[in-house]
């Protein structure tokens, strides 16, 4: 949790860029995240040669060589504005992109396409000396000081993408409740809050299992693989695995569902995500497995198509999904429902009020929850009517009392007591074969029952008239015209 000083100096950072033209949130960002990745990087050989000198063994692979000493932040910070501004341009940005040509290591190969953008020299002094006051020893503090300046996007990206709110990530992530040795993804990962989310989730449910050699390497190495084809967001996403100690995180530029992907089939245990709701494609561009399974140019039926491919038999996903996956009409909205259905496991619909995405933007949306056995197993299908999340449903977003994402873990954890709900309330269970009955619409609408009170009107007779001693519309009338007369007499 951020102290309100932390808080403030982040926002003073933020300002110091903002007033000097830096005014787009994604570049402010991206500027940021290349300070922190040189800092992270004299950072990182501080510890190796602390460590050295308690060993005496030598350090393996130093970023900075003895010639590359004065690349340093250590140093750097201690120059003044003109000179620091100069080495940082001309010298620190070379390096770093030099740098991503010479491992594997994706954030450093995203930093080939860095683009230095600071207007001025003081301005760039400042933000430094600010950074530099932020401490980040501890990795939960650097993980929600990254959060808390991705909190600041507030616009969707050209290609329809925004950034999923950290609480619905965290609900989405508590609903599959990931496992140890699971390999996780998301296909669509933007600033890669799905797999830091997941991550916090296993090292807090999972602490004792961390102990085991097997579960440490995969938790270090291949559990986590995300992709996206936009390189600002794919830096960003890196820093944000990095910054909360996922550094060995797969994060790397792919088209999803191009042809590109053929090979990523069946090697996830869970996924994770909120693609982007793009519209339509060129179907020249995308792979011929997904095509096969729903025709369409929908970049969301698509997606769906791909998470079903790319998922091991036995895996799971949590998707976000537009409210017209659920219900859309056409031949490619149909069949991905029926297969969901019929031939998978589909296990909920949780519907969610338009005003979650705000102020990114104003969608009727739902998280999609399936089970992927290609043989089946749909029995009853759980619905969820979400009426709040914990924050005003307008662009303010600002923290309310009623919050319905507690309920929804309680009920879904303990699925079995929803059997005897009706079909009036929040949360209901829903046959496969009604679903079918119903043409495989998901749209909770389509299932559930208004409850209407009964209300009891008076006689008309008695409101024309008046009864009882109650003044009637006939006796008002002729009040009104009396009072109109004497009007009248007066002028």
């Amino acid at each position: 949790m951020l102290t309100g000083e932390i808080r403030n100096k982040v926002d003073k950072i933020w300002e110091t860029l903002w007033t000097a033209g830096i005014s787009n949130p994604l570049t402010v960002i991206e500027q940021l995240t290349y300070l922190l990745f040189i800092k992270g990087l004299d950072d990182k050989q501080l510890r190796q040669e602390k460590k050295a000198e308690r060993t005496g063994e030598p350090i393996k692979n130093p970023t900075f060589g003895p010639d590359e000493e004065h690349l340093r932040w250590r140093n750097i910070k201690e120059l003044d504005p003109k000179a620091m501004f100069e080495r940082i341009r001309d010298e620190v940005f070379p390096f770093i992109k030099e740098l991503g040509g010479k491992n594997g290591d994706t954030y450093r190969k995203h930093m080939e396409g860095a683009i230095f953008m600071f207007p001025k020299a003081s301005t760039l002094s400042r933000v430094v000396e600010l950074i530099d006051q932020l401490d980040m020893k501890n990795r939960d503090t650097k993980g929600d000081i990254y959060e808390y300046m991705l909190s600041k996007l507030n616009t969707a990206g050209q290609n329809g993408q925004f950034r999923t709110p950290r609480h619905i990530i965290k609900m989405m992530v508590e609903l599959t409740q990931p496992k140890p040795l699971d390999k996780i993804a998301d296909p669509a990962c933007g600033t890669a809050g799905f797999l830091v989310a997941a991550g916090e989730y296993i090292r807090e449910n999972h602490a004792q299992d961390m102990i085991n050699e097997k579960v440490r390497k995969h938790f270090k190495s291949d559990m986590f693989t995300g992709y996206d084809f936009d390189r600002s967001m794919l830096r960003i996403g890196n820093m944000n695995m990095v910054m909360h100690g996922f550094e060995g995180a797969t994060v790397d530029y792919k088209d999803s569902l191009s042809t590109e992907t053929d090979k990523l089939r069946k090697k996830y245990d869970l996924i994770l995500a909120n693609p982007p709701f793009k519209g339509s494609l060129d179907y020249d561009s995308v792979a011929t497995d997904l095509l096969q399974t729903t025709k369409t140019k929908k970049t969301e039926l698509l997606f769906l198509a791909l998470f079903l491919k790319a998922l091991k038999t036995g895996g799971r996903a949590a998707v976000v999904v537009p409210e017209g996956v659920l219900f859309g009409k056409s031949k490619a909205h149909k069949k991905i429902r029926r297969i969901l259905v019929d031939e998978q496991q589909l296990n909920a619909i949780v519907s969610m009020p338009s005003g979650v995405f705000k102020p990114y933007a104003n969608v009727s949306t739902a998280v999609i929850l399936f089970t992927k056995t290609e043989s089946g197993g749909t029995d009853d299908v759980w619905f969820y009517d979400m009426k709040a999340d914990g924050f005003s449903l307008d662009d303010k977003r600002e923290k309310t009392d009623e919050n319905d994402i507690p309920d929804i873990l309680n009920r879904f954890r303990n699925i079995d007591k929803e059997k005897n709900r009706k079909r009036t309330d929040q949360s209901f269970l829903v046959s496969k074969e009604e679903i079918v009955k119903q043409k495989y619409d998901l749209s909770i609408s389509r299932y559930k029952e208004q409850e209407y009170e009964k209300v009891e009107y008076e006689n008309p007779k008695n409101i024309i008239n008046g009864t009882n001693g109650s003044v009637g519309l006939r006796q008002l009338a002729e009040e009104r015209i009396k009072i109109l007369d004497e009007l009248e007499e007066l002028i």
